[in-house]
């Protein structure tokens, strides 16, 4: 069982001057659920090696048992280091892909061409493709084998605009995730803020905010 996680290499929180990137518990939540369960899981960026972490997600109210095992874990350190360069990655090698959230994705995988084709391909393969918290944002132009928006008609998640609100950024990132979903005809749900809600939709996998990322890797593996 091999699966793959893609992590932004965007650092830059639109013009604040702050730091954003991928958020801690997103990455290390999942990356336990498949390595306990026995998976190899490979580190990958559309720029390669280390990828950029949002410094507000190394926060101490914002750390977990995962967290605290994955800045522990030497190996787990070894391979954020050296995230393989996106466009480099075959899917044909992988059993399922997995997004973490934080800012940084809006800005980078959103709109990039190698990440988005590598969705187009995977989910045509049948295999699962799961996104939390923001990276649900990396869906809004992958299209589906005839053309169509990939969440058209499907039920979907993600960050909220009450979420994005509660936290300040509504005027500062690209786009809204709650909107975009909506816009490209996904039947967007949510639960309650902070608390975990994830929808699954054939073998798509989304989760709203950190919370939902947990549930949302133990989607996956169901789904394999």
């Amino acid at each position: 069982m091999k699966i793959l996680m893609i992590l932004t290499s965007h650092a830059e929180l639109g013009t604040t001057g702050k730091k954003t990137g991928f958020w801690l518990e997103e990455l290390a939540a999942p990356y336990y659920v498949f390595k306990d369960a026995g998976a190899t899981i490979t580190l990958a960026s559309p720029k390669g090696g280390q990828p950029p972490l949002d410094p507000k997600s190394a926060e101490k109210d914002f750390q977990t048992t995962a967290t605290e095992r994955f800045n522990n874990d030497a190996e787990a350190q070894a391979t954020l280091a050296h995230t393989v360069l996106l466009k480099t990655v075959s899917p044909d090698e992988y059993d399922a892909l997995f997004y973490p959230g934080g800012h940084g994705p809006l800005w980078d995988l959103a709109e990039d061409r190698d990440s988005i084709a590598l969705i187009e391909t995977i989910y045509s393969q049948g295999k699962p493709v799961a996104a939390v918290c923001h990276a649900p944002g990396v869906l809004r132009h992958v299209r589906a084998v005839d053309g169509t928006p990939l969440v058209q008609g499907k039920g979907v998640t993600g960050f909220s605009n009450t979420e994005e609100a509660a936290v300040g950024l509504t005027e500062v990132v690209p786009f809204l995730v709650e909107d975009e979903l909506r816009k490209a005809g996904g039947k967007y749900s949510k639960g309650d803020d902070w608390l975990a809600h994830v929808i699954s939709d054939g073998n798509l996998i989304t989760g709203q905010n950190p919370a939902s990322s947990e549930p949302a890797a133990q989607a996956v593996l169901k789904l394999l």
